[in-house]
């Protein structure tokens, strides 16, 4: 689909954006001195925190062109200890200055006293840790003024400790913190693998209108698990899971998520254009 103009984005039906891929540094050049057919693109916010720089001055321009959206791998809300204010503050100047679609973080924590662990680890799913989220969301929504999603990580360790269900967990904390659901769904059949998870189930227990967003991406078979690379194409069975979750939550704006092993522009985009054919098969069907 044509990419959408330079029109305030807070005014776009989400819905309307479609699929879209990465805006990757080894692509730059391509989106500098064209404009490849994509619904949408998605960065990670922390690349983006200096005062000026090349990345800055490409999200610039390519937002003149295409819906941004930021994706958020560093805030680690969940954490026992807080001390996320400077990287609140750095957020809101980039989300102010970019004017994004859809402003997004993880369900994860990583921060001690003393050390940021560069992860995305998995949270307990305890009533003690929904109420720290819906606390920390909540104030994130509110330093930004604006509605976040939430992100369902993948995970390769269980906690025994548990009061909830992954899925329950998620649309408890979209109904308290009045936040979004971004919905990765490799992440979800990456979980259902390693730990005999139910995706469809964890799918089901997510209020539909609180979905906002959708990831797609591929993983490695590796010692008996699955790991959630970014660093290959989608999967068939995660395909087959994307079409489940069109049927319950509808065509949200759906990104192909790929970090490693980048390959040629073409080949993203040939994926993002197999979700948005499906997409287009939701809404017509």
């Amino acid at each position: 689909m044509e990419p959408m103009g330079a029109a305030p984005v807070p005014g776009i039906t989400p819905g309307a954006i479609g699929a879209g891929i990465g805006l990757r540094a080894q692509h730059y050049r391509e989106f500098l001195e064209g404009r490849p057919r994509t619904g949408w693109l998605e960065v990670h916010s922390e690349n983006y925190f200096g005062d000026g720089g090349y990345d800055l001055h490409v999200l610039r321009r390519v937002r003149e062109s295409y819906p941004v959206s930021l994706h958020g791998v560093g805030l680690a809300l969940g954490s026992a200890e807080d001390g996320a204010a400077p990287h609140v503050a750095k957020l809101k100047r980039l989300v102010d200055a970019i004017e994004p679609a859809l402003v997004s973080e993880h369900i994860c924590w990583g921060r001690v006293p003393g050390r940021h662990y560069n992860d995305l680890l998995p949270l307990p799913y305890t009533r003690e840790a929904l109420a720290l989220m819906v606390e920390r969301v909540a104030r994130l929504q509110d330093a930004l003024k604006r509605r976040v999603l939430v992100e369902n990580v993948s995970a390769y360790v269980a906690w025994r400790a548990a009061d909830l269900s992954e899925g329950e967990f998620v649309g408890e904390l979209a109904r308290r913190a009045g936040c979004g659901v971004l919905l990765d769904v490799n992440n979800l059949y990456v979980n259902q693998a390693n730990h005999g998870a139910d995706a469809l189930a964890a799918m089901d227990a997510i209020p539909p209108e609180a979905v906002a967003e959708i990831h797609l991406a591929g993983h490695l078979a590796a010692d008996g698990l699955l790991i959630d690379t970014h660093g290959d194409r989608v999967a068939e069975p995660v395909w087959r899971l994307y079409e489940a979750a069109l049927e319950r939550f509808g065509p949200a704006p759906t990104l192909i998520e790929w970090d490693t092993d980048i390959p040629p522009l073409a080949t993203l985009l040939g994926e993002a254009r197999r979700a948005q054919s499906l997409m287009d098969e939701c809404v017509y069907a």
